[in-house]
């Protein structure tokens, strides 16, 4: 990992669209410049994130697979 998160969001278990939801209610009320880690066991996530990411003006820092787990890295945009 790059780097500690500010927040973490477990989503494990939850399907689409609600790991993104769960996300975009997180990062609201994130500060520019924070990371929220988010964990997910969605196989559609790491697209959904992608493209979530790239619509909202966040960044995605990095992203990894464990097991099922999905763990991504998003900066909040400032």
């Amino acid at each position: 990992m790059s780097e500690t998160p500010d927040e973490v969001l477990d989503a494990s278990g939850m399907a689409c669209p609600m790991p993104i939801i769960k996300t975009n209610k997180v990062m609201k009320s994130m500060q520019p410049g924070q990371v929220l880690e988010l964990i997910a066991t969605d196989p559609g996530a790491p697209s959904d994130v992608k493209a979530w990411t790239s619509r909202t003006g966040n960044t995605l820092v990095d992203s990894s697979h464990e097991g099922e787990k999905y763990i991504f890295h998003i900066r909040k945009a400032g």
